[in-house]
């Protein structure tokens, strides 16, 4: 009996390994101590030098790191430029107006830590990805995390795999949950990450529905302030040129700060998907506690963002370490 108990339970541990074959287990905080033990150093280093070049670094590489993580997992594949022959994430409708700084500085950062003997070709576009998303962040103002590390970058990256994996502007609370569950997180981890909206900026084709004919009765969405409602069309007339972009965050959209959960207690979410979070009742709190406390969000941030590094990780069996991190090996 015994000895059959213990071969069906090697079995069912065997069937579980199979049935998640992305696990975290193999990322650590000192995965590159042998082979490029300065990487932090030399990617830190060419966030910075990005960011002295301009602003649009910090919000566009955050956001980059989200749209790779959510689609297919942390793998860097939203970097692949499209062939002839595939049309790769990027070029999803969903990621056009992701800005180009973002891709730029994962490929500087990478040119540096290849050209440091030892290190060439040992660190993958992912891992990249993530620490350089970790530095625009604190560089910020933000908060400093340690980023685990370990990840393989992707074999594959097709644009139709981005369908209706990504959150749109006008989404409700129940479907902003159920997105961030399947990546495995929380309600409370979905409001934490939202708070990247403290920095970067929309175009105005994102929220325009809610200040021009948001229904027939209130042509402006009511949970929006109405001196910022005005604001809004001042910035975004009817008939705008498509590039004009609005700042998140209107306080200070150029430091990452809690002043988002502030703005949307002040009805200045810019998207139907920011504000919900203050107007449905079971979030509410979790902003006007993020609001009053900005230790407490940088931390809940921080925590949430060590978690969206894990979702959908590689390994050496369905990854591999790209050559030039836009371009399959």
């Amino acid at each position: 009996g015994n000895q059959f108990n213990n071969v069906s339970i090697s079995a069912l541990l065997i069937i579980l390994c199979l049935s998640f074959p992305y696990t975290a287990t193999s990322l650590s905080t000192t995965y590159y101590a042998k082979t490029c033990p300065n990487v932090e150093k030399i990617v830190r280093q060419a966030v910075q030098k990005k960011i002295q070049q301009t602003f649009v670094t910090i919000p566009a590489t955050l956001r980059l790191f989200f749209h790779d993580c959510f689609v297919s997992g942390c793998d860097a594949s939203i970097i692949i430029q499209s062939t002839g022959t595939n049309t790769a994430e990027k070029d999803h409708p969903d990621n056009l107006s992701l800005a180009g700084d973002g891709f730029d500085t994962v490929i500087k950062a990478k040119a540096a830590v290849d050209a440091v003997p030892g290190c060439t070709n040992n660190v993958s576009c992912a891992d990249i990805l993530a620490l350089a998303t970790r530095d625009v962040v604190n560089l910020s103002g933000g908060p400093f995390w340690e980023v685990e590390l370990g990840r393989f970058d992707g074999l594959v990256s097709k644009a139709s795999s981005v369908n209706g994996r990504l959150p749109q502007p006008t989404d409700e609370l129940n479907r902003l949950n159920s997105l961030f569950a399947s990546n495995g997180l929380t309600q409370a981890e979905m409001v934490a990450l939202s708070g990247a909206h403290t920095v970067g900026f929309s175009h105005c084709s994102k929220f325009s529905k809610r200040i021009y004919g948001f229904t027939p009765k209130n042509p402006i969405d009511p949970t929006l302030n109405a001196q910022f409602a005005t604001q809004l069309q001042t910035m975004c007339p009817k008939n705008v040129d498509p590039r004009i972009a609005v700042n998140m965050d209107v306080q200070s959209p150029r430091i990452f700060d809690n002043a988002y959960y502030r703005n949307l207690i002040n009805g200045k979410g810019l998207f139907t998907s920011d504000q919900v979070l203050y107007t449905d009742p079971r979030t509410k709190g979790l902003v006007t506690g993020w609001a009053q406390s900005s230790s407490s969000f940088k931390q809940a941030f921080a925590q949430s963002m060590i978690k969206l590094g894990r979702v959908g990780v590689k390994n050496s069996k369905n990854g591999n370490i790209r050559v030039q991190c836009d371009v399959f090996n």
